[in-house]
């Protein structure tokens, strides 16, 4: 099984770094990691890539609010376009419009668009693994759904439990099994381990200036940066399921549509700040999307893969 990482990121960095794990694992959005724009396209490699209805199961493992259940399922229903009216908001900067770079992927590769549906979810709030896993673990977990093959798993894991990796080398990470057609994402919360790393810029950071934090769009620091994270993270699974899809750099370091624009979220940006973004007036949190419910999120730039640039929504 292969598995590709958004490793955690911090603001001031030099270079791009490439990480290679004892699995396949792709680069990682770095708050560390000066941004320098690819010198090529994201080339696609010929694999399969994830199209048509996509069923995605949730694995909530831990103790989630309703709330915050809330907030991210409503983020997997903003990425469908939306026929009512969801509000004032400048052109361009629905979640809807940020998945159409994905769909550009798609059918620059001859593939159908990809249209997220909510299938199962199931909550294991007693931790019956108990609250320190290791990857393999996480696998197992996500077979627990029984998403149908060519489907999604996202596996979610509550603020105070401790996953392989998690705050020293990634934030989360997707990988796949062939022979069963099974993607599967993970994302932890990383509220009380490292908000400065992984939920960035909504906390400060470890290292670099120390720049006041942004207000949170959703008002919980942990689980806007698990938006961040899954963001990221779907675009990799959807073009890149298999290894074989669409990214830059060799297949033990793959950049994938949006590891490859480490810390950008709106125009201007640069190490240690996010960009020129949205404020919503009755809380001052930024934001750069709009989804359903009234909800707002910040949403990571993606690799264009007309204008072979990194794009945010503002």
């Amino acid at each position: 099984m292969g598995f590709y990482q958004l490793a955690k990121t911090m603001p001031l960095v030099i270079v791009v770094i490439y990480l290679s794990l004892a699995n396949v694992c792709l680069g990682a959005r770095k708050l560390t990691s000066l941004y320098q724009p690819p010198p090529m396209a994201l080339t696609y490699h010929k694999g399969a890539l994830l199209e048509g209805n996509l069923p995605l199961s949730i694995l909530w493992y831990g103790e989630f609010s309703p709330p915050q259940k809330s907030i991210i399922a409503d983020f997997l229903l903003s990425l469908n376009p939306q026929k009512e009216n969801l509000g004032p908001s400048p052109a361009n900067s629905f979640v809807s419009h940020w998945w159409n770079t994905i769909q550009t992927y798609l059918k620059r590769a001859g593939k159908s668009d990809a249209r997220i549906v909510l299938a199962n979810q199931v909550s294991d709030r007693n931790c019956s693994l108990g609250k320190t896993l290791v990857k393999s673990q996480i696998s197992r977990l996500a077979r627990r759904v029984h998403t149908k093959p060519g489907g999604l798993t996202l596996v979610l894991t509550a603020k105070d439990v401790a996953v392989e990796g998690f705050c020293m080398s990634n934030c989360g990470f997707h990988s796949s099994n062939v022979k069963e057609k099974s993607v599967l994402i993970w994302v932890g919360n990383s509220e009380i381990q490292c908000p400065g790393q992984c939920a960035w810029p909504f906390h400060q950071p470890i290292y670099g200036p120390q720049t006041p934090p942004l207000g949170a769009p959703n008002g919980d620091v942990g689980v806007d940066g698990m938006i961040i994270n899954i963001a990221s993270l779907l675009a990799g699974a959807v073009t890149n399921p298999y290894g074989n899809g669409y990214f830059l750099g060799s297949d033990g370091a793959q950049l994938e549509a949006a590891s490859a624009c480490p810390g950008m979220y709106g125009k201007g940006a640069y190490p240690g700040y996010a960009g020129e973004l949205l404020v919503d007036r009755s809380t001052g949190a930024s934001y750069n999307a709009q989804g359903v419910n009234g909800r707002k999120y910040l949403l990571p730039a993606l690799f264009d893969p007309v204008t072979s640039q990194c794009s945010t929504l503002v």
